[in-house]
This record gives structure tokens, C-alpha cells and sequence, in this order.
């Protein structure tokens, strides 16, 4: 995962931006945004008709929303991330559950399993935030088995969310070199990221609702809990702070359908099924 959007230019060091990518996603408590997405992850593994006794593996995965849909769906479930702490929280969950899953802190641009280790891979809003894409991408097609799934949920460029890390990098400029994440979130993209590893890539646009008391309930909750923004306010002084609050507001009051007070406010993502060669 990551906070940055931008276009690609040469010479990243993209180790050290691993490094600042990490920490904003340890600070705060993702888990408590995480949660409320899990219809993504249920809908994800409908879309891959996963089947019992599948062994999937979940990359970058959060507090293990993807996770807890596929042990639902009795699958043989490995869930990764580079968060020790919400690795905890997805177990805690699982264990709520009565789930046996797996969960093993991994690098999604390193994978520790050996080639073609599971019938299928899944990542939700996790994957895409790796600095360099090109080998996250092979790391999910090579421990694919060939002729297995890749699920993928991504937000796209034009999303809310989109447009919310475009405002972020308008206050912390995204390091040189290090492409827009949301590109994970067009068809064309994924074809060049996955190439001749994909025998087909079959997408879907879909919506995720933020459902909140209001705007500034929602940027409470953000700021407080959510990575990428505690890190942003905390590097910016009281004016800009001020500022960066009203465009945020102004980005919600915009796309806000609710029309009583509350927040109801839809986020588009392409819900993405990649099947592996043979």
C-alpha cells in the first residue's frame, strides 16, 4: 500500500520509498477503515466463483476483509501483509469467526512461497500501492498455478479515492519515478503489468459506498485511522492543514449523494478476474 500518485519518471529509489510506504500504513489503525470495506472482498471472491478446498492467497491483505470472505466460502486461505498489526487484527477476526487461515507477514514484491503455490490469488485495494508494480505484478502471476485466478480490486483514477491521494500529493509531492497506483485501475495497464502471464483479464467497474454521519465525521475517521492522512496532517503546518481540510470537504460536498447531512458517497473500483497461462 501507499500514499502516492503520480506519473512515472526514471531513477526511483524505490526501496526507501517501501520504507516511508510502510510507516504510513502502520501509523494510525487501518483496520478501522478496513472493515468497512468488506463487501468489496465478498463481492471479489463471487466474481472468481471460488470454490471449496481452493488454496488462495490473499496479498497486502489488510486486516483480511478478502481474507475471511474466502475461509467463508471454506477455501484453504493464506493472508499476507507488510503490517504486522493488521496481520493481528485479521486473525483476531478469524478467530472471532472460528476460521483456521494462515497469516504470514510478506512483502507483496517478495512473496515467500515457492512457483505456483495457489489456485488462486487475491488482493483488495492492497497490491496496487506497490512502488514497483512491474514486480508485484510477476509475484502474483508466479505463484499462480498456471491456469489459476488473480482477483483484484483497485480504485480507479477518476475515483473518489483517486482524487483524494491526487489532493495529498498536492501537499506531500509523491518521490519522482513512482507511477500513479490508480493505474491498477485501468484494463490497459493490467494487460501491460501482466502480459503473456494473463491467458485473460476480465474487468468489471464497481462502486464502494462510504457511509458516514457526515463529511466531517468521515475526515475524523480518516485522519485519525487511516495511514496515508494521519502522515499527510502531521506534516503540515496549521495553515496548511486548513486548507488541505477544505478541499477534502469540497471534494465530498461534490461527489456526496446523501442530500439529508449524511455521507453517502460512492467510490469507483474496477473489480478485476485475471486467468493465469497454462
Amino acid at each position: 500500500m501507499s500514499a502516492v500518485l503520480s506519473d512515472s519518471h526514471p531513477a526511483a529509489d524505490l526501496g526507501a520509498v517501501k520504507t516511508r510506504q510502510q510507516a504510513a500504513w502502520s501509523a494510525g489503525n487501518y483496520a478501522v477503515v478496513g472493515t468497512t470495506l468488506q463487501i468489496v472482498g465478498e463481492t471479489l471472491c463471487e466474481a472468481l466463483d471460488l470454490r471449496a478446498g481452493a488454496r488462495v492467497l490473499d496479498v497486502a491483505a489488510g486486516n483480511g476483509n478478502a481474507t475471511l470472505a474466502a475461509a467463508r466460502r471454506w477455501c484453504d486461505v493464506t493472508s499476507t501483509d507488510y503490517v504486522p498489526a493488521l496481520l493481528e487484527a485479521g486473525r483476531a477476526r478469524a478467530q472471532a469467526e472460528g476460521h483456521t487461515i494462515c497469516f504470514q507477514e510478506a512483502d507483496a514484491e517478495n512473496l515467500p512461497f515457492p512457483d505456483a503455490s495457489f489456485d488462486v490469488v487475491l488482493s483488495t485495494f492492497g497490491v496496487m500501492f506497490t512502488p514497483d508494480q512491474e514486480q508485484a505484478a510477476r509475484e502474483l502471476a508466479r505463484v499462480c498455478k498456471p491456469g489459476g485466478r488473480i482477483g483484484l480490486a483497485n480504485w480507479t483514477p477518476e475515483s473518489f479515492i483517486g482524487q483524494l491521494f491526487k489532493t495529498i500529493g498536492k501537499y506531500i509531492p509523491p518521490p519522482p519515478g513512482v507511477k500513479s497506483p490508480a493505474s491498477w485501475g485501468t484494463k490497459a495497464a493490467l494487460e501491460t503489468l501482466f502480459g503473456d502471464a494473463a491467458r485473460a483479464i476480465h474487468t468489471a467497474t464497481r462502486e464502494f459506498i462510504f457511509r458516514y454521519h457526515s463529511p466531517a465525521h468521515w475526515l475524523e475517521v480518516f485522519r485519525t485511522y487511516y495511514g496515508p492522512m494521519h502522515k499527510t496532517f502531521g506534516a503540515l503546518d496549521a495553515g496548511k492543514q486548513a486548507a488541505f481540510t477544505e478541499e477534502l470537504m469540497a471534494l465530498m460536498v461534490s461527489r456526496n449523494r446523501s442530500g439529508d447531512g449524511t455521507l453517502v458517497l460512492p467510490s469507483e473500483y474496477l473489480e478485476v478476474v485475471i486467468e493465469r497461462s497454462r
